[in-house]
C-alpha cells in the first residue's frame, strides 16, 4: 500500500529557543525567507505525501495560519503587481491537503502519534519532524519509501553520529542487508555512550504501520515521564520487521542553536542571490 498520509508533530514547547519561542512556535522560526516546518512540508509533498496532519499545542496557531489562504495579503500582492510574491503564498496554501488535531497533554512523541490514530486509519503512514531539515538530492522521506516498498514494514532514518553524542538520539543494533539498508535488532533510547549498540542514530523521519497504535495506547511513560515512540518500536519488532535507512544527504539539527546557525550558512550559501557577498563577508569576519 502506498504511503500518501504524513503526521507532523508540532505540540512541543521548544523551551531550547527561549526566549524567542515563547509566543511563536520553534518551527515557525524563519531559515532564510521560509519557517523551518515549511521545508519538512516541501520534503514530504515532493517524496508523494498528499494529506498532512499537524499535531499541535497551544501557542501554535501560526502554524494554520501559515498554512492558510490569506486574503488580506494576496490582495495586497495582487494590487501592487508582486506576481512572484502572490504566486510563493498561493503556493502554500495549495500544496497540500492539511488537517490539525490537538494534543491537550504534552506525554511525548508516542503520544503525539496516538493522537493521530483516527486520520491514519488503516494505512502506512510517514511522521516527519520539523526541526531536522535534510539538504538531499532526493528527498529524505522518498528514501525511506523505497525501502518500505522494497520490504513492506516500518522504516526508520539513521545517521551516523559521534559516539560521544549518541546519548541524544534513540540508537539501533542493526544488521546491513544491502547498501544503506539495515533490519533493525534492537533499540534503546538515550543510551549512555559505553552502552549504545552502536553509532547508527534515529533520526526525525520513519515510516510506520497502523500495528504501531496498540502497542502506544498501552505504552507505560519511559523517559522523561514521557510516551517514548523508541520504547514502542521496541515492542513492535516482536511482531514485524522494522528496517533502518541511512539516508544520503546532510541533516541540519535546527532544534538546536548552533544546528541553526550552521543550517542557516549552509542553506545561504547555496542561493545563487547570497553566495558570492555572504561567502565574502564570512572570509573576511573569519579573518579579523
Amino acid at each position: 500500500m502506498q504511503v500518501r498520509k504524513a503526521v507532523f508533530p508540532v505540540a512541543g514547547l521548544g523551551t531550547r529557543f527561549l526566549p524567542a519561542t515563547k509566543s511563536s512556535p520553534k518551527e515557525m522560526l524563519p531559515l532564510i525567507d521560509k519557517p523551518l516546518v515549511q521545508y519538512v512540508v516541501e520534503e514530504a509533498v515532493a517524496s508523494g505525501i498528499d494529506h498532512i496532519l499537524f499535531v499541535t499545542g497551544r501557542g501554535k496557531r501560526a502554524i494554520e495560519d501559515h498554512f492558510d489562504i490569506s486574503f488580506e495579503l494576496e490582495a495586497i500582492l495582487h494590487d501592487k503587481d508582486k506576481n512572484e510574491e502572490l504566486r510563493q503564498v498561493r503556493n502554500i496554501a495549495e500544496m497540500v491537503n492539511i488537517f490539525y488535531v490537538r494534543q491537550r497533554h504534552a506525554l511525548g512523541l508516542g503520544h503525539a502519534i496516538l493522537c493521530a490514530r483516527e486520520f491514519v486509519g488503516n494505512e502506512p503512514f510517514a511522521v516527519l519532524l520539523g526541526d531536522d531539515i535534510i539538504d538531499s538530492e532526493r528527498p529524505c522521506l522518498a528514501q525511506l519509501m523505497d525501502v518500505y516498498r522494497e520490504y513492506h514494514g516500518p522504516v526508520l532514518a539513521l545517521e551516523k553520529v559521534p559516539m560521544k553524542n549518541i546519548s541524544a538520539y534513540g540508537c539501533v543494533e542493526a544488521a546491513m542487508i544491502c547498501e544503506r539498508t539495515y533490519k533493525v535488532l534492537d533499540m534503546v533510547e538515550k543510551p549512555k555512550q559505553e552502552e549504545a549498540p552502536s553509532d547508527l542514530a534515529i533520526i526525525g523521519r520513519y515510516i510506520l504501520t497502523p500495528d504501531i497504535f496498540p502497542i502506544l495506547e498501552k505504552q507505560e511513560p519511559g523517559k522523561g515521564e514521557e510516551i517514548q515512540l523508541t520504547d514502542a518500536l521496541c515492542k513492535l519488532l516482536a511482531l514485524e520487521p522494522v528496517y533502518g535507512c541511512q539516508f544520503e544527504g546532510i541533516r541540519h539539527d535546527c532544534g538546536d542553536k548552533l544546528g541553526f546557525l550552521k543550517a542557516t550558512v549552509d542553506m545561504a550559501l547555496k542561493r545563487d542571490e547570497f553566495n558570492t557577498e555572504f561567502r565574502s563577508y564570512l572570509k573576511q569576519r573569519l579573518e579579523e
